[in-house]
């Protein structure tokens, strides 16, 4: 098979990413081998590759978003066939889809919304999993209560997915950060019922006659955001936290006994937790997509598996200069 891969952990400037051969993976238990049709862009793939390198002489291989179509099982794969289109995000700690196949765990895959293209259904499961997990199962948001919660980066992938799980999930009012014309537009168009910017959000917010807001996701710069955060969230309020964050000072929430939530979806492959779970999330996100309550996330789509694709990629991840999601697909358009 074919992959994009690297030895040496390395920054931008020295992009690396190289055309490579390896063996076929050979499916074994619960695993399904999926010929890749689409990957999703992520901030995680240039946080890796900038760190780390690969050992016994084998490649690292980035990637953890895409769709694709079933072409072998492991023998105790029960719920895939071969010839099903699926989407995932898989396991950090494995090889990840820069490439034309890979091995995934059945548990972390859902068959794809029937009404997307590969491109389309690629830019969704690591998205909808981090957003899902951080509103409903870390803060628990699904239920009728008319309460405020502040996105910021709405325009991201996460918090473009935020958005709409908010607005089909829950009653909140959804406030989301954007700065620039065309992510306000965007967010906007996902539901967003208020758009104020990155710089100024605690007097916008209050200039809507909102004292407080009572959760907060922050998706993006929250060490840059972190004593705005403090001043806007509500007593007894709870943020979220899912970016590398280093050297918050938590002592700034105490006064409001305010509770911390930190997200990772790749926690339950990791560690092997519950990881049945990310598939039937993913079936969720497919009914709301199918029936049209939600949208797909994809922006920018480059055809073709190649390191001039991925360099383009990486570099508006790194710049954040991308609105929605950045999709590699293998083939013309994603179809």
């Amino acid at each position: 098979m074919k992959v994009l891969g690297y030895t040496q952990a390395h920054a931008l400037d020295a992009f690396s990413l190289r055309l490579m051969e390896l063996p076929d993976p050979i499916p074994t238990g619960c695993e399904v081998l999926v010929e890749v049709k689409a990957i999703g862009l992520n901030p995680i793939d240039y946080k890796i590759r900038s760190r780390r390198s690969g050992t016994g002489g084998q490649p690292v291989v980035l990637g953890w978003d895409a769709a694709g179509v079933v072409r072998a099982c492991g023998n105790g794969v029960t719920h895939f066939k071969v010839g099903d289109e699926v989407f995932y995000s898989g396991d950090l700690n494995r090889a990840g889809c820069y490439a034309s196949s890979q091995l995934v765990d059945e548990r972390l895959v859902a068959l794809k919304p029937e009404n997307l293209s590969f491109a389309e259904a690629a830019a969704l499961p690591l998205t909808s999993l981090t957003a899902y997990e951080m509103l409903f199962e870390k803060m628990r948001l699904i239920g009728p209560d008319r309460q405020t919660v502040l996105i910021i980066g709405g325009a991201g992938g996460v918090g473009s997915q935020a958005i709409q799980l908010l607005k089909v999930k829950t009653s909140m009012t959804v406030i989301a950060t954007a700065s620039r014309p065309d992510s306000k537009q965007w967010v906007a168009r996902l539901g967003a019922d208020h758009v104020v910017s990155h710089q100024n959000f605690v007097q916008e917010i209050r200039a809507l006659g909102m004292q407080f807001v009572d959760f907060i996701f922050s998706t993006t710069h929250s060490g840059q955001h972190w004593t705005n955060m403090a001043e806007i969230i509500a007593p007894f309020g709870e943020i979220g936290l899912i970016d590398d964050a280093d050297g918050l000072d938590i002592s700034l929430l105490k006064r409001k006994a305010v509770s911390i939530h930190w997200e990772l979806m790749f926690t339950k492959s990791m560690f092997g937790y519950l990881m049945e779970s990310q598939g039937k999330i993913l079936y969720e996100v497919k009914d709301l997509i199918e029936s049209g309550r939600m949208r797909t996330t994809a922006n920018r789509i480059l055809n073709g598996l190649t390191a001039e694709n991925l360099r383009v990629g990486h570099t508006m991840l790194e710049q954040h200069t991308n609105v929605g999601k950045v999709i590699v697909a293998l083939s013309p358009n994603g179809q």
